[in-house]
């Protein structure tokens, strides 16, 4: 159990000593880490929450829970401002505490009681298109999802649902029968087929006529013609050749490649029961759903507002010249995965603006009487320097590949500069963990709500909130143990006294607490952000406290405080997919 479930449990029983039966049987009062540690470690508002229903102040409410409250060897507690309860974590309990976690892989934190079956949709890249930068955030942060959601103890099914049906395929058909070349396609096979695409593409706008053949070719394969299913089963499998190369450089890995196209035979049924069941009508020759006016206004996704008035904005799943849509599709994909997965939730982590998109569609099942747990997890943009989209300076979308090997060139002139004596080997091996480790860091450490700027700079950086500098702590940390020379035993009982030693402890005990958050919250930047302040609270601990000068039960618990440290990093990075080198 964390401290803020053991100070929950305690304020809970001391609310119910003061207020009785006054207290809402549903009231369970919430215990926060104080934002500023003068004022103690833990913090809560309950009195002030219930002041008003049990009719008096604040404060003096506060001063008769505080007269029940029973910390016992886990904290005292006192009152700040207008009734705020703040709890000091005692220093015994913060040694028992990590004590305890030395000899727990997990590190103390526990798994969910409930475990749920997780369907997590990230990456989905094009086929016959290379990954971009773009694609950074939806792919690195769905990994990240999956590895948290797996290690609290969900049965996690990732799927990778690339676009692998759709118009842009008549293009590529006729360019792969006419313009392509088979040198070329052997030799990068993704970069022939955008070749392809964007040639015809741009014939298409010079001969407009020629649009009617793509379309014929479309068509085709639509039908199910064995020349065209041949060339597009070729488009997907060097695609996936492409795409795997750079999954395994970035160590995701998928559990199903289920396409659009997985879902084409499932299209029309779903149309034709949205209609039977009144849940979709036609529209000037399409089909469409529109609000049923289950919600409000302001938070219906089928409506705008426009000129003072509400407009509809109804979610197409049919065109009038009979296509279907990516909402058709998503339709469609939802059921199978509740119905074949049977998952109790599908996560998709998408950008943010397809919002609108999603919260139809989630409304739609809604109608049907699906009421699963579906869930958007939108992201922002990545911007260069100039605050625009990531660009190259010629003006063309970055290449996913490209940035990967960047920031590998980059981190191994580092650990050149750095290290020039390590074998190259191992110069080699660092380059790529420090690298990579650069870029994903880089993603996670933000609030995936917001824009960031891509800075290489800042990236691989060996000071502030970046991945090169968390590995260089827990090398560090690491070097001390090679230092003693000897394998290290945690001792059953730690003694904390000084000031550093406390903080340091007091971070490493919230990990089982961060965990949890950052799953809930569908927000890594949480566990990035606690790494970091963690590494900051080991230096500090470090210069202020001699660990292999001290001697005896000092130089025991001091040691032990260091290799807590070094498994939080591992471990903590670990789900970022973050490796973490023994040297640099």
């Amino acid at each position: 159990m964390t401290i803020p479930s053991l100070l929950t449990q305690t304020l809970a029983e001391a609310l119910r000593a003061v207020l009785g039966d006054a207290l809402p049987a549903d009231f369970r009062p919430q215990v926060t880490a104080a934002a500023d540690l003068r004022f103690g470690d833990y913090q809560s508002n309950a009195a002030m929450l219930l002041a008003k229903q049990a009719r008096c102040n604040p404060r003096a409410l506060a001063t008769q829970v505080l007269e029940k409250l029973n910390g016992g060897d886990v904290a005292e507690a006192d009152i700040a401002g207008p009734g705020f309860i703040n709890f000091r974590i005692k220093p015994e309990f913060y040694a028992q505490t990590a004590a305890a976690m030395l000899g727990d892989e997990r590190l103390g934190v526990t798994q969910v009681e409930h475990p749920k079956t997780l369907v997590i949709d990230f990456s989905a890249p094009n086929v016959a298109k290379p990954m971009h930068v773009g694609h950074i955030r939806s792919t690195i942060i769905g990994d990240t999802l999956g590895r948290l959601a797996r290690f609290m103890g969900h049965r996690v099914i990732t799927d990778n649902h690339i676009g692998d049906w759709g118009t842009q395929f008549g293009m590529i058909l006729w360019g792969w029968k006419h313009l392509l070349n088979p040198a070329a396609l052997q030799e990068n096979p993704i970069e022939a087929l955008l070749s392809v695409y964007k040639e015809v593409n741009a014939k298409c706008k010079e001969t407009p006529a020629l649009l009617a053949d793509c379309k014929a070719e479309l068509v085709k394969l639509q039908s199910g013609d064995e020349e065209n299913l041949g060339i597009w089963k070729q488009c997907i499998a060097v695609t996936k050749v492409g795409l795997e190369k750079i999954y395994d450089q970035l160590d995701i890995h998928f559990d199903y490649w289920l396409g659009e196209s997985a879902y084409n035979d499932a299209l029309a049924p779903l149309v034709e029961d949205l209609l039977a069941k009144g849940i979709a009508r036609e529209s000037e020759g399409a089909v469409c759903v529109f609000s049923d006016g289950f919600h409000k206004p302001e938070q219906d996704p089928f409506l705008v507002r426009k000129d003072g008035e509400w407009l509809p904005v109804p979610a197409i799943i049919r065109k009038a010249d009979g296509g279907f849509l990516y909402a058709t599709t998503d339709l469609a994909t939802l059921d199978y995965r509740t119905e074949h997965f049977k998952a109790d939730a599908i996560w998709y982590v998408v950008g943010a603006p397809q919002e609108k998109h999603f919260k139809q569609i989630f409304d739609i099942e809604r109608m049907r009487g699906i009421n699963g747990d579906f869930r958007h997890v939108a992201f922002g943009s990545i911007l260069g320097k100039d605050r625009r989209p990531f660009k190259t300076r010629s003006g063309d979308t970055v290449s996913l590949q490209d940035v990967i090997d960047e920031a590998i060139a980059r981190a191994a002139k580092v650990i050149e500069d750095k290290s020039p004596d390590m074998p190259e080997e191992d110069k080699a091996r660092v380059a790529r963990q420090v690298g990579i480790g650069a870029i994903k860091f880089a993603e996670l450490s933000q609030n995936r709500l917001s824009d960031y700027i891509f800075d290489w700079d800042k990236m691989l950086a060996l000071t502030g909130d970046t991945a090169p500098y968390l590995q260089n702590s827990y090398v560090r940390v690491r070097s001390i143990f090679r230092k003693i020379g000897e394998s290290f035993t945690a001792p059953s009982h730690l003694t904390l006294t000084e000031a550093a030693e406390i903080h340091l402890a007091r971070l490493l005990v919230r990990y089982a607490e961060v965990v949890p958050a950052t799953l809930d919250d569908c927000r890594p930047n949480l566990l990035a952000a606690y790494l970091y302040e963690l590494a900051k609270a080991f230096h500090s601990f470090y210069e202020a406290c001699p660990v292999l000068k001290s001697e005896g039960a000092v130089r025991e618990t001091r040691l032990a405080l260091c290799e807590l440290t070094a498994r939080i990093l591992k471990q903590g990075m670990g789900l970022f997919g973050i490796e973490m080198p023994e040297r640099m």
